[in-house]
């Protein structure tokens, strides 16, 4: 019988993303999803599943009410079940684990940090699949999303340059403000505003960028950040840690990279414009950026 497994998260795009990975890298694997913890839970009753990948933060039902009512049934109490949340912070992985967790992934993750997990929970529940022929990306999850749109093309390799103050020389910013769709938590989309601002960009392995807010939107951001030997790929998955003025950081909005571009009109320009899509659909997280855009 066929490894069953069930993907649950608000946003679309995430979800591709890792219903994609085990597609590839699990052969004859059936992948259910769910765009939140009620229908998600629904689906479980009616068949069985050998692992369950849950996003925490959803409308609706969250993960950790997910797992608190998967345990709690008879024909899945000891499904493997990986939580997965933007926010790694100790607090949040000790409830994980006091909830009745199997595994926690951090986002944003890579692909190989998907999979291990995957394969460790499979294999401690006797479901070991046959190994694929294709060997596990080393290049992140951020080639995976290019993967669904490109059938494999990966993206040019940028130019390293060195590091410098990006913000010393002006320049125009044209960001396009436009470019994000509707999130589904709000019924008119609000236009860009032009905030000045300061965010972290959080991808896989580790790699954080410090951003200038230029634009925000509930839809998208765009912003001003350092040129590099390591930039993000496009649709690269990225977390963005709004800034706050007392030194911390709200929202965490789940996003990826849906522009990057020179920031001035030569090639050995410092400077990035770049501009993230969020995919969250999470009503307190944007009602929390609406307060923050409305006070800038």
């Amino acid at each position: 019988m066929a490894i069953r497994i069930l993907v649950v998260d608000d946003a679309t795009f995430i979800r591709d993303m890792i219903k994609k990975q085990l597609r590839d890298k699990i052969p004859g694997v059936e992948v259910l999803d769910a765009p939140d913890g009620n229908r998600a839970l629904a689906q479980v009753k009616n068949q069985s599943v050998d692992l369950i990948l849950s996003d925490w933060e959803m409308p609706n039902m969250t993960g950790a009410e997910l797992l608190t009512a998967v345990r709690a049934m008879p024909n899945a109490g000891t499904v493997p079940f990986i939580m997965i949340s933007s926010r790694g912070d100790r607090n949040h992985i000790v409830k994980a684990i006091e909830l009745g967790v199997s595994d926690y992934l951090s986002k944003p993750f890579s692909a190989d940090e998907l999979l291990k997990k995957v394969f460790k929970q499979l294999k401690l529940a006797g479901k070991t699949p046959v190994a694929s022929a294709r060997s596990a990306t080393t290049q992140g999850i951020a080639f995976a999303s290019v993967d669904v749109l490109t059938g494999g093309a990966k993206p040019a390799p940028k130019p390293a340059a060195p590091v410098v103050n990006p913000f010393a020389s002006p320049f125009t910013n044209n960001s396009a403000g436009a470019l994000g769709a509707k999130p589904a938590v709000q019924a008119v989309a609000a236009p860009a505003k032009t905030v000045k601002g300061k965010a972290q960009l959080r991808f896989a392995n580790n790699r954080t960028f410090g951003v200038v807010i230029r634009e925000m939107s509930l839809q998208l951001m765009s912003g001003l950040m350092q040129r590099s030997d390591d930039l993000p790929g496009l649709f690269e998955q990225a977390v963005v840690d709004i800034e706050t003025g007392d030194g911390n950081s709200l929202a965490r909005v789940n996003g990826y990279v849906h522009s990057i571009q020179a920031g001035e009109g030569r090639p050995d320009t410092n400077v990035v414009k770049i501009v993230v899509r969020f995919v969250d659909n999470d009503a307190e997280k944007f009602e929390t950026l609406s307060k923050y855009i409305a006070q800038m």
